[in-house]
């Protein structure tokens, strides 16, 4: 019996993720999920690829407002509820133009003193919705917010255990920043899992994550560790098509619900 044994939320891309015990799933993936975005002065996505110091930002879900905070810096409070009539400005992600509301100066001088460059702080603009490439999606309407391609990102338990047996020393679960964390199956299961069903909530798993050299940052400070675990990983899960190696996978949204710790998941 497949369990779903942790849940975790990235509120900022490539910031500090929260552990949570429930969460509300919505179309476009868990709620609040990657829906603040730290970009440069021209629009573009900053990640932990160039900006490392991102992993220091830890974040903090209230009622009312998400909170930042720091290494020598005061918190930060950015209200959740939306300002009526904001201006939207046109952000990229990878390749997609989506439009975001900028959340102002404040932020964008917290952060940029903190990252040592010229930032701003944006949120997701529901007015556009992002599409998941249609080439995977299998024929259904996937979207997300600003997560690089798909809205929830799952791993089993057994997996990253199977990895960790394979290393040098074992790495923790914030390297691979995944949104649904299972046990109760075998290692890589998740690779022939086409769905997740628990209540009225549906998963449709689409594409292996192939992943990149954010892995190989120790997230509590922030400085790169070498090469693994991707070079381990490429001696056994290397993927030809996808040209990269595969470690957990993407899944988009059939149907929105609860998702709570501890709930059992059935899978085809």
């Amino acid at each position: 019996m497949i369990t779903l044994a942790s849940l975790f939320v990235y509120p900022v891309k490539s910031c500090r993720g929260i552990a949570l015990l429930q969460a509300r799933l919505t179309p476009r993936g868990l709620q609040y999920d990657r829906e603040w975005m730290v970009v440069s002065r021209d629009g573009r996505f900053l990640s932990q690829r160039e900006a490392p110091r991102l992993a220091l930002v830890r974040t903090a879900l209230y009622d009312d407002h998400l909170e930042l905070s720091a290494p020598d810096l005061p918190t930060l409070a950015v209200p959740l509820p939306r300002p009526p009539r904001a201006a939207s400005v046109e952000v990229t992600v990878w390749r997609d133009h989506v439009l975001a509301v900028d959340e102002g100066r404040a932020a964008a001088d917290w952060l940029g003193e903190h990252l040592h460059r010229d930032v701003r702080l944006v949120r997701f603009d529901d007015a556009r919705p992002r599409p998941t490439d249609p080439a995977w999606s299998q024929g259904l309407a996937g979207t997300s917010a600003f997560a690089d391609g798909y809205p929830v990102l799952v791993l089993s338990r057994a997996s990253l255990d199977d990895l960790n047996a394979r290393l040098p020393s074992p790495l923790p679960v914030d390297r691979f920043r995944p949104n649904v964390l299972l046990t109760g199956c075998a290692p890589y299961a998740e690779d022939a899992i086409r769905g997740l069903e628990c209540g009225q909530m549906r998963l449709r798993i689409v594409k292996p994550c192939t992943r990149c050299v954010i892995t190989t940052t120790d997230q509590a400070t922030a400085v790169p560790q070498g090469n693994e675990p991707l070079r381990t990983l490429r001696t056994y899960r290397w993927d030809g098509a996808l040209r990269g190696v595969k470690f957990g996978q993407n899944a988009i949204v059939e149907r929105s619900g609860l998702l709570e710790v501890g709930a059992r998941l059935t899978s085809e």
